[in-house]
């Protein structure tokens, strides 16, 4: 990885990519079993900003901004892991909708595809 141009300094994530490696070889970080990605489009953002008065949403523009990036990041996902991300929210949701726990929610090498998958920054 190199360059610039995310919303944080490339080091940055090259010390907290780190950080992440060091967690999944010890087993206290992994994957989810399955992820409901839901990103909606920006008018609609746009629209529960405006219609939402309870909450200040200091950080509104940046996370607008990553939804193209947040997209990116599960399509690798389920492009290397198949089944793992479902788009949408399903109208239930029981042990018939979601797949079973998968054993290997700390692989390391599926980690590795997956910052190889993504662009350079």
């Amino acid at each position: 990885m190199s360059g610039g141009g995310g919303a944080a300094p490339a080091a940055r994530l090259e010390h907290e990519l780190a950080a992440v490696r060091r967690g999944f070889a010890q087993r206290r970080l992994g994957f989810a079993d399955v992820v409901l990605l839901s990103i909606p489009e920006p008018r609609q953002l746009l629209r529960q900003r405006i219609g939402d008065r309870t909450r200040r949403r200091r950080h509104f523009d940046l996370h607008a901004r990553l939804a193209e990036p947040l997209a990116e990041w599960y399509g690798a996902v389920e492009r290397l892991d198949p089944g793992r991300v479902l788009q949408g929210f399903p109208v239930s949701l029981d042990s018939v909708t979601l797949p079973a726990p998968r054993p290997d929610r700390h692989d390391l090498s599926l980690l590795e595809d997956l910052v190889h998958e993504l662009p350079r920054l």
